[in-house]
């Protein structure tokens, strides 16, 4: 496995999301994005970072970045995570 640092370019892959439809990383190619990957939903740890995104959400649409949270939980969970949250990003 290929370790990246901050800054790296990401390798494309797709996921589904939280509506089971399929996004490709290279949608994002050419623009400012900040990709996170947690370990879960609603834990303590994955919630605080999530929130604090959603915190900052606005200022970083200013500052032309989109936020894409990243995990293995299935679209469901997801759903709940993001409506328990008022999370406003995929």
């Amino acid at each position: 496995m290929t370790s990246l640092k901050e800054g790296d370019k990401a390798p494309n892959f797709s996921v589904l999301n939280q509506d089971d439809k399929l996004l490709t990383l290279d949608t994002y190619k050419g623009k400012k994005l900040i990709l996170y990957f947690y370990p879960k939903d609603s834990t303590p740890g994955c919630t605080a970072e999530s929130c604090n995104l959603r915190d900052n959400y606005s200022e970083l649409l200013d500052l032309g970045y989109d936020v894409l949270g990243v995990s293995a939980d299935n679209s469901a969970s997801h759903q709940k995570f993001i409506a328990k949250n008022e999370l406003p990003f995929h």
